[in-house]
């Protein structure tokens, strides 16, 4: 099973050149791909639906898309009808496996009164892979500083704690099951997971160490287990190695929880891709067991 996450810079290219295109090209081998800076409606990018663009041109997936940046990009027609439309920019999952279901979370924001700040946030899915549920968040981190990254890092790491005793997006029994409130089967939640995403931090981090806690040995054994992996680590690369942007070095990654950190293969940052600013960072797993 192939991963990938990759953050898009909406399209445009190393080169300056916009081209949705070829983002779909560099990732279309993969299982499931995990997009951030993903937007809708901007000037800057043609006023196109960019998560129809990509989903369209990579055919035949299903996909999710998670809104953090939310305003208002309605105008009237020339007979004066009011068009709603929404100016939008967050995060994407496409899989090959049916998503069952998504949740999105807007993580801490700060204030600032001269540097650019935006909402970001994280999207969680839960999709049928190889006869397993597997939890699947795109992350986008703020770019600011540490400061405004370790709130976020906490919030997630909340979300992932609590997510399994929360149970699915919806759980239990209803009073007149005829109403339809339980439609379909009920949603998993497993405690299975991977994260992926931009998460501006690289492993010599406070917010990296936050992530994986405890760790022992060259390459960060884990020692919880209900910990996360490093997939770049798991997959025999050094920590303090490897770049996912060619100014900022390894700042996109992949974390899997402990019990599938056994079955990373390798993973890898495709440093011919043009398509971004970011190099996509592609993990390959073993089968999961049911």
């Amino acid at each position: 099973m192939k991963l990938v996450s990759y953050n898009i810079q909406y399209g445009l290219g190393a080169d300056g050149r916009y081209d949705l295109t070829r983002i779909a090209d560099e990732i279309r081998d993969a299982d499931i791909i995990a997009l951030q800076e993903v937007d809708r409606y901007w000037a800057r990018s043609g006023m196109v639906d960019t998560p129809q663009v990509i989903a369209d041109a990579l055919g035949d997936r299903y996909w999710v898309y998670g809104a953090n940046f939310d305003m208002d990009a309605s105008f009237r027609g020339s007979e004066g009808r009011l068009v709603s439309r929404r100016r939008q920019f967050g995060t994407m999952v496409l899989s090959r496996f049916p998503i069952l279901s998504s949740r999105n979370f807007p993580l801490p924001k700060f204030a600032t009164l001269t540097q650019h700040s935006i909402q970001q946030g994280m999207l969680e899915t839960v999709i049928e892979a190889d006869g397993r549920a597997l939890r699947v968040y795109s992350v986008h981190l703020s770019h600011l500083c540490a400061e405004t990254r370790l709130p976020q890092v906490e919030a997630m790491l909340d979300i992932f704690a609590r997510a399994p005793a929360e149970g699915g997006a919806w759980c239990g029994g209803h009073p007149d099951p005829a109403s339809g409130w339980t439609e379909g089967d009920m949603p998993p939640m497993p405690r299975d997971m991977v994260v992926m995403g931009d998460m501006n931090f690289t492993a010599d981090s406070a917010e990296y160490a936050r992530m994986i806690g405890p760790r022992a040995g060259q390459y960060g054994r884990l020692v919880n287990r209900d910990g996360l992996a490093d997939v770049w680590v798991a997959g025999g690369n050094p920590e303090s190695e490897g770049s996912t942007h060619p100014q900022a070095g390894r700042i996109d990654h992949c974390f899997v929880s402990a019990s599938l950190a056994g079955n990373v293969r390798r993973c890898w940052a495709d440093g011919e891709a043009r398509g971004s600013d970011h190099y996509p960072l592609w993990t390959e797993l073993n089968g999961l067991s049911t």
